[in-house]
């Protein structure tokens, strides 16, 4: 894992984890799920050194996406969202947001991902995996033995599943299917709170 550069970033009203990840070698980089805190996410970005390529949302909901417009207008990056969330950007119902203090719309995706898409990153190479049940288009991201889970799968738990799009039997599906998997020792970067790794979701989570 020599060449990645990775740095978590507890960021908006619901302490959503902001990955800023870079390629050691060509200092590339990409933002998965600025929820917020912009401010902070350039400076780390700046202190990082990384040219940032990419913006991508594990899902559409608000806490996600918040400083999408921000990230995009400082770094002109692409956008990227799973094709059956991508509506959500651009809907403040859809992404609940009109349900809290102001109603957010982020700039449109630029490109849809799929299953089985993967995202360049200077040399590295991250695989998509469609992961729904908190959100239908909700995905996964892995690279060597690192998975970014979104609000699949946390520590000890699992995402939520009574907003609309989403459904309890369609995130177990998808965390059997998809995450568990997984080698063992594959870290998993989730969505918010601490990190933890497939073997110990195996063994400990009371939702498996």
């Amino acid at each position: 894992m020599k060449d990645i550069l990775l740095r978590k970033l507890v960021v908006g009203e619901l302490a959503t984890n902001c990955y800023i990840v870079g390629c050691a070698t060509t200092g590339e980089g990409m933002v998965i799920d600025p929820g917020g805190d912009a401010e902070a996410i350039l400076y780390a970005i700046e202190d990082m050194k990384l040219d940032i390529r990419t913006i991508l949302n594990t899902h559409g909901h608000i806490d996600h996406i918040r400083a999408n417009t921000e990230m995009k207008e400082a770094t002109g990056a692409e956008l990227v969202i799973h094709e059956y969330d991508a509506s959500m950007l651009v809907d403040s119902a859809a992404n609940l947001s009109s349900f809290a203090a102001s109603a957010v719309v982020s700039p449109p995706a630029d490109r849809l991902l799929r299953e089985g898409d993967r995202v360049k990153v200077g040399s590295m190479l991250f695989d998509v995996l469609h992961t729904p049940g908190h959100t239908a288009g909700g995905i996964s991201l892995v690279w060597e033995s690192i998975v970014f889970s979104g609000d699949t799968l946390f520590a000890g738990s699992i995402g939520r599943t009574d907003f609309p799009g989403g459904s309890l039997e369609l995130l177990l599906h998808s965390i059997r299917t998809k995450l568990l998997t997984l080698p063992s020792t594959t870290t998993v970067l989730p969505g918010h709170g601490p990190n933890t790794t497939i073997g110990d979701e195996r063994k400990w989570n009371p939702f498996l």
